[in-house]
């Protein structure tokens, strides 16, 4: 029994001493080796308070601003302390109601809306507040126990136009606070939503700075630590140049009024973009202050859809435009050669198969063939291609081989333009044909997508790209808006050519064909003196009136622009394309419109098109 008694007295001093090695290592580590106590003890003492940069600004090419940055406030408030206040003088003030007071106070203090609230530090009252509005709250302010402001800035724009490409800025949202892996953001900040201002957010932001202010014990700010020894800088964004030219984009803003449709020019060497508007567009200085989140909702319910930017999200049947790509493939693998004619009896016939043509010549060889956009001669040479089995063995081989041609060309994936919400078209391959047709198809079942209909379809953008690529005989560089950042390079897909695979041979008789249309064929409204147009008309199906495209380059041997025109329920393409397509050429190379020309591009302002229901 003693011997039992005496087992416990060692195994309970054991404990006893086990328990207090454990808090004498949990105080060593405590007072020495951890900071915890001294950072819980530095945030009663001190109160950093964050330092906003200013937000790069954003030129075009001649180093004209298009945004600017703007002072405006925020109202921030400490819960624990604003009681007392005479509320009904502080919303009138403000220029709110009581019952938006309250309502605010109950959003401020809703975790599942304001992640991170704490009664005893500021909280974002009211947001983007100008500072002609600001004036009368600050000589207030005194009145206001609790509420105090932050200086901000807000972006601004010099004119109504380039929506869809400069974008706007917004306060930060739930989900791109979760998005935010480096913990840049808290509630309240801004970012960018749209265009440049979303695609370049991290360049244009700059870096936080830090200010770290003394506290007394009621939480009162009394001072600067060790006079801002300590304190961060903040770090100012970095500007941007655009590649696009203020005058020519609103001119093409100014010929789409009224109409659905987008106009894209890219400057062929350097794949710079010089102007791309959608329509209908918004005006950029409705997305700023208060008023965004409204303006916004009233956008997106509109049944035209403004806030879609049609330039790269609009994915149409390219038409004859894409007969182009179609010659190009036939020379490169051998299906057709420069000097063989197809008939063309209004049309391409063969095997009870009909596709219609306008009246022309007959028979016709390549450089006439697109000069008069011959639909026959397109259908001939695509089906000379899939059913070439001796050179591809099956039909679903040769169709692979054209697919990878299309791809090569920049058409079936997106490009990789420095905007968000790029689309990627459609190039269908032999797995989408064998499902379809349950593995019997063949190249007369496909025909139509030899000129740009059927299961074909892309955006303004590849089509640009395309008259581009022609314009460089056989290379592109990723289409881009922005030319230059501020102390810093773009992505190098943007300095990098891409080639097609086909010989530049093969392109000069594009580039030949394209110059024929304008002097003699379908583009002859875009015979401009002294320029050497070369173009090509699209005519693309659709329900109700075709659609109406055009795109083209100039000068023909030494081009500095390259341009697409889309134009929806437009009918032919030398209806709207082909004169479009020329004032945005002649507006470029010549730096302004005859009078002449101003008159014309004043008609097709003018000139609205009334769209079916179908159609929104």
């Amino acid at each position: 029994m003693n011997k039992h008694f005496e087992i416990r007295k060692f195994v309970i001093g054991g404990v006893a001493c086990g328990i207090v090695l454990i808090y004498l290592v949990r105080l060593f580590t405590l007072q020495l080796l951890s900071d915890d106590y001294k950072k819980n003890a530095d945030s009663n003492a001190f109160r950093k308070e964050i330092q906003y940069p200013s937000r790069g600004l954003i030129y075009d090419r001649k180093g004209r601003i298009l945004v600017y940055n703007e002072p405006s406030y925020n109202i921030l408030v400490v819960m624990q302390e604003q009681r007392g206040i005479d509320t009904l003088d502080f919303c009138r003030t403000v220029g709110i109601t009581k019952e938006e007071y309250i309502a605010r106070m109950e959003e401020i203090k809703d975790p599942t809306k304001n992640t991170g609230y704490s009664r005893y530090t500021p909280q974002l009252f009211m947001s983007q507040i100008p500072a002609r509005e600001f004036s009368l709250f600050r000589e207030k302010l005194f009145r206001f126990k609790g509420f105090s402001v932050e200086k901000r800035n807000i972006r601004q724009y010099t004119s109504h136009m380039g929506a869809h490409i400069l974008g706007d800025v917004g306060e930060i949202n739930t989900r791109e606070l979760e998005q935010d892996s480096l913990h840049y953001y808290q509630s309240g900040d801004y970012i960018g939503k749209l265009g440049v201002e979303r695609s370049y957010e991290k360049q244009l932001r700059g870096e936080k700075g830090m200010r770290i202010m003394l506290r007394d014990v009621r939480g009162r700010t009394y001072g600067r630590y060790q006079n801002g020894k300590y304190d961060k800088q903040a770090v100012p964004g970095k500007n941007l140049t655009l590649g696009l030219d203020r005058d020519l984009q609103a001119l093409a803003e100014r010929l789409l009024e009224g109409k659905l449709g987008a106009i894209v020019a890219i400057e062929p060497k350097t794949g710079e973009i010089l102007c791309m508007a959608s329509s209908p567009s918004y005006d950029p200085r409705k997305m700023v202050g208060r008023e965004r989140g409204r303006n916004h909702h009233l956008l997106e319910k509109d049944p035209m859809k403004p806030l879609l930017n049609r330039a790269i999200m609009g994915m149409y049947p390219p038409g004859s435009t894409f007969k182009i790509t179609q010659a190009l493939v036939g020379l490169q693998e051998g299906s057709i050669d420069p000097n063989v004619a197809f008939p063309c009896s209004h049309g391409f016939n063969y095997k009870g198969l009909h596709v219609g043509c306008h009246g022309h010549a007959s028979p016709i060889n390549l450089v006439p063939a697109i000069g008069t956009s011959c639909n026959s001669y397109f259908c001939w040479n695509l089906y000379r291609l899939l059913s070439n089995r001796a050179k591809y063995g099956s039909v679903q081989k040769a169709m692979t081989t054209w697919k990878d041609y299309m791809v090569a060309m920049g058409f079936g994936y997106r490009l990789g333009v420095d905007l968000p919400g790029e689309r990627r078209g459609m190039i269908p391959n032999a797995d989408y044909y064998d499902k379809a047709y349950k593995g019997s198809w063949n190249g007369l079942t496909v025909i139509s997508i030899s000129i740009g209909q059927g299961e074909v379809t892309a955006t303004p953008l590849q089509i640009a790209n395309l008259a581009a690529t022609v314009a460089n005989r056989g290379w592109f560089i990723t289409p881009h808006v922005v030319r230059a950042v501020q102390d810093g390079r773009l992505d190098s897909l943007y300095y990098q050519r891409r080639y097609t695979g086909v010989d530049r041979r093969w392109y000069d008789y594009a580039a030949a064909g394209m110059r024929r249309a304008v002097t003699s064929g379908t583009c002859r409204g875009a015979d401009l003196p002294g320029l050497e147009v070369c173009g090509k008309t699209g005519t693309a199906q659709n329900r109700g009136h075709d659609h109406s495209a055009f795109m083209g380059f100039a000068p023909m041997n030494d081009p500095r622009i390259a341009v697409a025109v889309y134009i929806e329920n437009g009918g032919f393409g030398n209806v709207y394309g082909v004169p479009i397509g020329a004032l945005i050429m002649e507006q470029y190379l010549h730096g302004k419109l005859s009078e002449a020309s101003e008159k014309k591009a004043e008609q097709f302002r003018l000139r609205h098109i009334k769209y079916p229901d179908y159609a929104r």
